[in-house]
């Protein structure tokens, strides 16, 4: 007897927790399915990287003074395209773009929404065959619907976030997103092109073996943070160290693995980045909000927490400890010694 292959896909998981958010009246659950397009689009040309002219710098500098890859390029205009056309959003802040991108078409005037986003997460790594992402932020327009949207449609804190996801694009393409009902995954199969359901209610473990920090940087980080390296590298039994360090540099695929299988992810304010360097609106919120969700926490290594930070402009920066609870709680108590 041939067994019957019929796995849930992200389309179905999205109409089922429709009824949760009796204000979308649909438009979230269509601009979520519309983001899953782009992704596959993004994921298309990932997968032919070193077949085709998309590796390598694209002769650009961006607002964050980084050189933008080619790949940064494509995966910026694929998710704005794939997202304006569904008259949903009433604009964009992007990584690669030092405004904000208005919507003004008259569907888009009336868009519920705004989307932050960072289109693909260590892009660099692209050209050694390293896995990347895409991270995204969906937040409810505080403007008046009917007209432009504005700056502070964007300045919202984490806690108001309606939902925040990731892409990673590695050995398989998986998408995580949470609209505040939990933490779900999902694995694209390319055999009938969905996203179908891994994991419903992901949850991350209390405590973990690996840290996850560039100690390259080692002699800028605070006091607080090479003690806590130290901790991390010293021989106990009963607490399963010496820990293992794993940096990939990017933070969708540490993050990702130390969701699994638990660790904690630190970048931390430096002598040359005294506010931190990964940005808050579409990078550390999203993922933070992912992190709780999923029963991890989110700090900046100081005892604020990530989703109450109220941002003051689309690229800000924070220093940025996430993961398994206990791991991140530790990290907060080296840092208070010197507080």
């Amino acid at each position: 007897m041939v067994q019957s292959y019929h796995p849930q896909t992200l389309n179905e998981i999205i109409i089922q927790n429709q009824s949760a958010f009796p204000y979308a009246k649909g438009e979230l659950s269509q601009l979520l399915s519309h983001i899953a397009v782009a992704a596959k689009i993004v994921n298309k040309k990932v997968n032919k990287a070193g077949l085709v002219d998309i590796t390598g710098a694209a002769d650009n500098v961006n607002i964050q003074g980084e050189n933008q890859q080619k790949l940064d390029v494509f995966a910026n205009n694929a998710f704005i395209q794939s997202i304006k056309a569904t008259g949903i959003l009433g604009g964009i802040a992007s990584e690669e773009d030092d405004e904000i991108v208005i919507f003004d078409d008259d569907l888009s005037l009336n868009g519920k929404y705004v989307l932050c986003i960072d289109p693909l997460d260590g892009s660099s790594n692209i050209d050694v065959n390293v896995s990347v992402g895409s991270i995204f932020s969906i937040y409810r327009r505080i403007s008046t619907p009917g007209t432009k949207v504005e700056i502070g449609d964007f300045l919202q804190e984490g806690t108001k976030q309606v939902a925040a996801g990731y892409i990673i694009y590695g050995s398989s393409t998986m998408l995580v997103y949470t609209t505040g009902l939990g933490t779900t995954s999902f694995t694209l199969d390319p055999s009938i092109g969905e996203f179908c359901l891994t994991e419903k209610f992901m949850e991350s473990p209390k405590d973990g073996v690996v840290y996850s920090i560039n100690e390259g940087n080692y002699v800028k980080f605070p006091q607080g943070i090479k003690d806590y390296i130290k901790y991390c590298q010293e021989v106990d039994k009963d607490t399963n160290r010496p820990y293992s360090s794993r940096y990939i540099g990017s933070l969708v695929a540490d993050f990702h693995r130390n969701l699994m299988k638990g660790g904690v992810f630190i970048y931390p304010k430096t002598l040359s980045n005294p506010s931190g360097k990964l940005r808050l609106l579409y990078e550390c919120n999203p993922i933070a909000f992912l992190a709780e969700q999923a029963g991890g926490l989110a700090t900046d290594g100081e005892g604020n927490r990530i989703l109450e930070i109220k941002p003051t402009n689309i690229h800000q920066r924070v220093p940025f400890v996430v993961g398994s609870k206990n791991m991140v709680l530790k990290v907060e108590e080296f840092m208070k010694k010197y507080k």
